[in-house]
C-alpha cells in the first residue's frame, strides 16, 4: 500500500481547489488537508473513512468542470487505487 498515492491525491486536490470558488474550493482544501494527513500517518485509513472521502469527491467532481473536475476526478482515481489495498471488507 503506498502512502504516495495518498500525497499525490492530496497536492491533485489542492490544484483542483485553485480553480474551485466557494464551497467547492473550501470543501476540496478539507480534503487535501485530510488525505495528506493520511499519508503521513503511521497507521492508515479504514474502508469506510476512505468511502467517506471517495462520496465527497465524487459529489465535488459533479459540482464541478473542466480542469479542476479531472483534477478531482484523477485524485479519486488514486484514492480508489490506495484503497484495493487496504485490508478488510
Amino acid at each position: 500500500m503506498s502512502q504516495e498515492l495518498l500525497a499525490d491525491a492530496s497536492e491533485r486536490l489542492r490544484v483542483a481547489a485553485e480553480g474551485a470558488d466557494g464551497d467547492a474550493r473550501n470543501r476540496l482544501h478539507d480534503q487535501s488537508d485530510a488525505l495528506a494527513k493520511l499519508a503521513t500517518q503511521e497507521r492508515g485509513a479504514d474502508h469506510g473513512r476512505l468511502a467517506r472521502h471517495m462520496h465527497a469527491l465524487a459529489e465535488l467532481a459533479e459540482a464541478t468542470d473542466g480542469e479542476t473536475r479531472d483534477a478531482i476526478r484523477d485524485a479519486r482515481s488514486k484514492l480508489a487505487t490506495f484503497r484495493e489495498g487496504v485490508d478488510g471488507v
